[in-house]
């Protein structure tokens, strides 16, 4: 059927740098029967979408309601209308949870603020950890999130005077618990426990802590991370360029752990 995208597809998206917006559109009985969310999605009101559909011009969307039916295909005929590429999930929110897909638990989402953006704060200079988290989650929880980073002194003042999560300092929610990192306590708090963000969570869990000899990756992992820190003065300028790295680890978690390069190639072989 045109205009939709069926789970596989969406799945394969999720988490990757050029994934589409989100739109959950389910009416609030349903969404009150399970309030998880699809990664990185978010909430709309289809009985108001005529006022919305501006916002979303010339983005790729995948619209969400509980069965793929006439609430996700009216509000993505009517973003396409507005200039969006615009398809709804087929089978909806429900044959998402049938194929066992990931889901996002929204008690442990921060509440936005008038944006709709969640605010996190953490210590200057990331390297690993602090770089890790706001991965995770513009990827996978809160496409929008804003990252403050302050000085390590100010960093619970800020948190309480502007409203902000902090995170990946001491004595916080979301911070290393024992041999876990702050990312992976992420992972477990939000639900997104799959075989390649744990995988990837090995790896930045090694290099975050010191401990190398957990992943091979690691140390790769370690080294670009403090090259990047070198190479950029500002950290948000460092977060965006991290970011891709963040992006190739993941692929590789998901897709290339089984593929090497061997150099010389075998004679006939394509390099």
């Amino acid at each position: 059927m045109p205009d939709t995208i069926n789970v596989a597809q969406l799945s394969r998206l999720i988490g990757t740098h050029d994934a589409p917006v989100i739109i959950d559109v389910r009416i609030d009985n349903d969404h009150a029967s399970d309030p998880r969310m699809l990664p990185a999605s978010v909430r709309r009101d289809h009985r108001t979408v005529s006022s919305w559909t501006g916002e979303y011009t010339g983005r790729s969307v995948v619209v969400v309601c509980q069965r793929g039916q006439k609430l996700s295909q009216g509000v993505a005929a009517w973003l396409r209308h507005a200039g969006a590429r615009a398809e709804n999930l087929e089978g909806g929110f429900e044959a998402w949870i049938e194929n066992n897909c990931l889901l996002v638990r929204p008690d442990r989402v921060p509440e936005p603020d008038k944006q709709g953006r969640t605010v996190w704060v953490t210590r200057a200079r990331p390297k690993i950890d602090r770089v890790a988290c706001p991965w995770l989650i513009r990827r996978f929880v809160d496409p929008s999130a804003v990252f403050l980073f302050v000085a390590p002194a100010e960093v619970a003042d800020v948190a309480d005077r502007f409203r902000a999560i902090p995170f990946d300092i001491d004595n916080v929610f979301w911070s290393h618990r024992g041999e876990l990192c702050t990312f992976d306590v992420m992972i477990e708090e939000f639900g997104l426990h799959s075989e390649a963000l744990d995988r990837l969570a090995l790896i930045v869990r090694a290099a975050d802590t010191a401990r190398l000899d957990l992943a091979p990756q690691a140390a790769g992992l370690l080294a670009a991370s403090l090259g990047l820190s070198r190479m950029h003065k500002d950290d948000l300028a460092q977060l965006d360029a991290s970011f891709s790295l963040y992006d190739a680890f993941y692929r590789w978690a998901r897709d290339a752990v089984g593929e090497t390069h061997n150099w010389p190639t075998p004679a006939g072989g394509r390099a």
